[in-house]
C-alpha cells in the first residue's frame, strides 16, 4: 500500500444572498467549484450527511459574503470550506467557532497533529478542521521520456534539463510539447508564487525584483520557446494532455486527474523542476470551519464529521483528486491514476531540495490583485518581450502598495516581517 505523506508545515452582496432551504445546512466552499467536482460533492461526498445545500463561490466573492454577513450580524452560512489562507482573515476577525472537541476526536482517529495545528491559524483554539490536501505536479506521456537529456532523472529535473527536454521534443515532433494552464481560469499564478519564484529566488514577495528574479525570468523566456502558444487558452491541463496537444504539463493534481485516470499506463507524474535556490512547491490545505452565529451549528458539525471519515476521505481522493488529511493507507484497489498522482505528490514532498511556499495569507479580498501582479509580469516579460528590469520595477511598486494596504506580513518561504512584507 502507498501512504501519502502528511503536509508538515505546510454589502450589497448580503442583499443578494438567497435564503437557505428550510432544514438545510448551507455549506459555502471556494473549493471543488467546477461543475463536475461540485456534482460529485453533492451526489457522492455529502451522501448520508443530512440535508446540505452546497454552494460554490470564487474566493473574492467568498470574502465579501463572509464580511457582509459579519457586519450585518446575521448568518445564512453554517459551514465554510476554503483554503488555509482564505480562512485566516475570518480567524483574525474572531468570527469562527472553536472546534477543539472535533480536533481531539480527529487526532485520535489518525489526523496528524502537525496538520491539525495548522488549523489553529496561530490562535489558542482550533479555528478550522483540515479537510483535504493537494499540490501541483508535472505529468508527461511516457513516450516523451525517450527525449529526456542524457543523465536526467525525471523526478529531479532542473530548469535547464526541462528546457533541453522541450527542445528535443519540439525537434522530434515539429511543434512545442510543453503546456501550462495560463488561460483565464487557469492556476498559473500559483506556478509563479509556489514554484518559479521560490526556485529562483528563495522567496515570493521580498525577492520580487532582485537579480535572482531577473535571471529567473530570462530562464523562463528560454523555456517558453518550447511551450505551446495555446497555453494562454488552457485552464485545465488534463484536456490538452488527453487530446495529444501536449506531452508534458504542469498543473494542480485535481486538474490533471481525468486524463491520467483515463489511461494511467500512458503517463508519469513527477515534481516540478528545481532552480538555483531549490525545488519550489506549494502544499494546498483546505479546511472546514463554522462561522460564529451559524444557524445550523449541529448540522455543520455533522458534515465535518462525515467528510473526515476514512471512507469519505478516500472517496474524495478517488473522485476529485484531493488527498486525505487523515493518516490513512491508500487502498490497493485505488484508481491507478489517483495512485500515480499520489506518487508524484509524495516525490514532491520528499524532495531533498524542496522549498515550501505557503499559499498567501493576510491579503483578505485582495488575493486577485496579488495574483494579477505575477500574471501581468508574465504577460509583459514572456509574452510581450518587454525589458525584464523595467517590468519588475513597475510591478514591484504595485506589489509594495498592495502589501502596505493589506498590512500582510511575509509568509514562507520569505523571511518573517514585523509589518507588511517588504518588496526588495
Amino acid at each position: 500500500m502507498q501512504r501519502l505523506m502528511s503536509l508538515g508545515i505546510l454589502a450589497p452582496a448580503l442583499m443578494a444572498l438567497a435564503a437557505p432551504t428550510q432544514a438545510q445546512t448551507v455549506f459555502v466552499s471556494t473549493q471543488l467549484r467546477p461543475i463536475e467536482e461540485a456534482t460529485v460533492v453533492r451526489q457522492e461526498l455529502l451522501k448520508d450527511a443530512g440535508q446540505v445545500d452546497y454552494v460554490v463561490e470564487e474566493p473574492p466573492q467568498f470574502a465579501v459574503r463572509m464580511e457582509a454577513e459579519r457586519q450585518a450580524g446575521k448568518r445564512t452560512v453554517s459551514l465554510v470550506g476554503a483554503l488555509h489562507g482564505e480562512l485566516s482573515p475570518l480567524a483574525d476577525n474572531d468570527t469562527l467557532e472553536p472546534l477543539d472537541d472535533l480536533a481531539k476526536k480527529l487526532a485520535a482517529d489518525g489526523m496528524p497533529q502537525s496538520v491539525l495545528d495548522l488549523g489553529k491559524l496561530g490562535k489558542p483554539t482550533q479555528q478550522y478542521i483540515p479537510w483535504m490536501q493537494a499540490t501541483y505536479v508535472m505529468a508527461a506521456k511516457k513516450e516523451a521520456l525517450q527525449y529526456l537529456p542524457a543523465g536526467a532523472d525525471v523526478n529531479a529535473l532542473s530548469y535547464d534539463q526541462l528546457i533541453d527536454w522541450g527542445k528535443a521534443l519540439q525537434e522530434a515532433t515539429g511543434q512545442p510539447q510543453i503546456g501550462f494552464p495560463a488561460g483565464p481560469k487557469g492556476l498559473m499564478a500559483r506556478y509563479f508564487q509556489g514554484y518559479f519564484y521560490p526556485s529562483f529566488t528563495g522567496g515570493v514577495v521580498r525577492t520580487f525584483q532582485n537579480a535572482d528574479a531577473a535571471a529567473g525570468w530570462e530562464k523562463l523566456k528560454a523555456l517558453w520557446t518550447y511551450v505551446t502558444p495555446n497555453s494562454t487558452n488552457y485552464d485545465f491541463m488534463q484536456e490538452p494532455l488527453a487530446a495529444g496537444e501536449v506531452m508534458v504539463a504542469w498543473d494542480h493534481i485535481a486538474r490533471l486527474k481525468n486524463a491520467i485516470s483515463a489511461t494511467p499506463d500512458d503517463y508519469v507524474v513527477f515534481p516540478a523542476p528545481a532552480g538555483p535556490k531549490g525545488r519550489g512547491y506549494m502544499p494546498v490545505l483546505a479546511g472546514l470551519a463554522i462561522p460564529k452565529g451559524a444557524p445550523d451549528k449541529d448540522g455543520a458539525i455533522k458534515v465535518i464529521e462525515h467528510l473526515t471519515t476514512p471512507d469519505v476521505q478516500l472517496l474524495t481522493a478517488a473522485r476529485v483528486g484531493f488527498f486525505p488529511t487523515l493518516n490513512v493507507d491508500l487502498p490497493p484497489d485505488l484508481d491507478p491514476g489517483v495512485a500515480l498522482l499520489a506518487g508524484g505528490v509524495t516525490a514532491t514532498q520528499a524532495a531533498k531540495d524542496a522549498v515550501i511556499s505557503l499559499l498567501p495569507v493576510g491579503l483578505g479580498d485582495k488575493g486577485g490583485e496579488f495574483n494579477k501582479v505575477y500574471m501581468d509580469s508574465f504577460q509583459r516579460i514572456v509574452l510581450q518581450n518587454e525589458p525584464v528590469a523595467a517590468v519588475l520595477e513597475e510591478e514591484s511598486a504595485v506589489l509594495a502598495k498592495l502589501m502596505t494596504d493589506t498590512k500582510a506580513p511575509c509568509w514562507a518561504p520569505d523571511a518573517s516581517s514585523d509589518g507588511p512584507c517588504p518588496v526588495q
